[in-house]
């Protein structure tokens, strides 16, 4: 059995889904592979790990550093979860690059070089928007590409984070405070 609940955000309904004891997933409502991770039956419910997901949520949405994560449970692919675990890794306020990742999911797997394309897709398909953080990944250059929450969004979880944003045309996005000092 899965369980959902529904979390009013400042930039939108959210559904969280948990196994009962786990965060298994978080999404704005009518993201880009909503729901994916939900299989079979599911009800919605007032279960403690949503009242700590929601108050955890509350925190960063007020702009303050939120504390610990609630439990969370991925499920992926060995590739998807290494991109994931890197992506649970980012500081707060901080940012990377999709090549940064690449680089350091090659170096851990030992290989000469990874695509910064296929880091995009598992960090795109992530699972649980916002707890884990895959908004703080950036295109090269500070540039803002993809978001599958959307790019509005986007630029506004990493402004609470701290971040300035500027919009240079109708669709292109760069940050202005970048913080690439992270190194896991």
């Amino acid at each position: 059995m899965q369980y959902i609940y529904k979390y009013s955000s400042p930039l939108g309904g959210m559904t969280l889904a948990s196994d009962g004891d786990a965060i298994t997933g978080a999404w704005f409502d009518g993201q880009k592979y909503f729901g994916a991770t939900l299989k079979g039956e599911r009800r919605e419910a007032d279960l403690l790990i949503f009242s700590e997901a929601a108050a955890w949520l509350d925190r960063y949405f007020r702009g303050e550093r939120p504390g610990t994560l609630p439990a969370i449970r991925l499920e992926g692919s060995a590739f998807r979860m290494a991109v994931w675990d890197i992506l649970r890794q980012i500081p707060y306020g901080q940012v990377v690059t999709y090549g940064w990742i690449a680089e350091a999911i090659a170096r851990k797997l030992g290989l000469k070089h990874m695509s910064a394309q296929a880091v995009g897709g598992a960090v795109g398909h992530n699972p649980v928007s916002v707890f884990v953080p895959c908004h703080r990944v950036v295109g090269s250059g500070g540039s803002l590409t993809g978001y599958a929450g959307g790019m509005d969004r986007k630029v506004r979880l990493l402004a609470i984070e701290g971040h300035g944003v500027v919009q240079k045309s109708a669709d292109n996005f760069s940050i202005t405070r970048k913080m690439f000092n992270f190194a896991p």
